[in-house]
């Protein structure tokens, strides 16, 4: 597939993108069958430990953001219509939100769920199971799952961060971030089942409160991320963690052709891409020509694969609400 058959809505995917996308696409595939192999495992030595229950609970949550990303991304190709004029392209905060809501209310749950183990004073025990003959504690099958499945998800994650910031994905990222999150959760169940073994009750509560509690602050994190991108907040990074660069870029370029005076923008992220009203006050008052507007709109364009929707509208003064550059 060549890269002019890929695309986002009405943007086109330049070819390094295209790469990304597949990239990112087979690594979420990739996390699916692990992760089915995971649960698998876990729910075959659940027994009674509360610190195994909570881990295999957010193995099975996990699905979640890799699912959503696939989605997403179909959803995301479909053409613009006049009943969607803006396309799609919010599918990616949708699923996202859908995700964060998942999360923030199975770790609810698992909070309270493991401080009322944790205050009633509740002793599981772990008994023996039979293998080739042998009698062995279970304990030590625990373990050694949670040891195996602890690796896998640090790598994925790792892997996606950086597809994420490429592809300017919320969703590939937080999954990335709670990939790279799950070896807490594989140590805490391991401390947990040790817990039992040595007799120490309260280890395992403590360990499954510990689990509960990092599900519940991804999911509050991602769930504010996701509300705030939805309200068109000002567009961000893939991260969250500041302006994207891309409006200021925007706003200089305007400011440096000849007949404009001051330049400002409106930057609204609808999931990959922007879309970008960006306000131009011409030299003098004096009307930009047709010519003079598109080879403005070009030169965006050229900046950033995510500025294919923009409008540039001249105006005599700036609005209140946008950072302007010029004089």
């Amino acid at each position: 597939m060549s890269a002019s058959a890929v695309r986002f809505g009405q943007t086109e995917l330049p070819e390094r993108q295209v790469e990304v996308l597949r990239r990112a696409t087979r690594l979420e595939w990739l996390t699916i069958a692990f992760l089915a192999v995971t649960v698998t495992l876990v729910f075959l030595v659940l027994g009674n430990s509360q610190a195994m229950k909570a881990a295999w609970i957010e193995d099975l949550l996990s699905f979640i953001p890799p699912i959503a990303f696939l989605i997403a991304v179909r959803v995301n190709r479909r053409r613009p219509t006049p009943r969607h004029p803006y396309g799609y392209h919010r599918s990616v905060g949708v699923g996202h939100l859908v995700a964060a809501v998942a999360l923030s209310t199975m770790g609810t749950y698992l909070v309270v769920e493991s401080g009322i183990g944790l205050l009633s004073g509740e002793h599981p025990t772990i008994g023996t199971v039979e293998l080739f003959g042998v009698s062995i504690w279970l304990g030590w099958l625990m373990i050694a799952v949670m040891a195996m499945t602890a690796v896998p998800p640090v790598l994925l994650g790792r892997a996606k961060i950086t597809l994420a910031r490429e592809l300017h994905n919320k969703v590939l990222y937080a999954d990335a971030d709670m990939n790279k999150a799950d070896w807490m959760t594989a140590v805490g169940s391991i401390v947990g089942v040790t817990g039992i073994g040595l007799g120490i009750w309260w280890l395992d509560a403590a360990a499954a409160l510990f689990i509960a509690a990092g599900i519940l602050k991804d999911g509050l994190k991602n769930l504010r991320a996701a509300i705030v991108d939805l309200m068109d907040a000002r567009a961000t990074t893939f991260d969250d963690r500041e302006p994207h660069p891309l409006a200021a870029q925007i706003d200089e370029h305007l400011a440096g052709l000849p007949w404009v005076a001051r330049a400002g923008s409106r930057v609204r992220d609808e999931g990959h891409v922007f879309h970008i009203e960006s306000f131009v006050v011409p030299v003098d008052g004096a009307a930009p020509s047709l010519d003079d507007l598109e080879a403005a709109r070009e030169g965006c364009v050229e900046l950033d694969w995510k500025v294919q929707d923009i409008v540039i509208v001249p105006v005599r003064e700036l609005p209140d609400v946008v950072p302007h550059v010029g004089g």
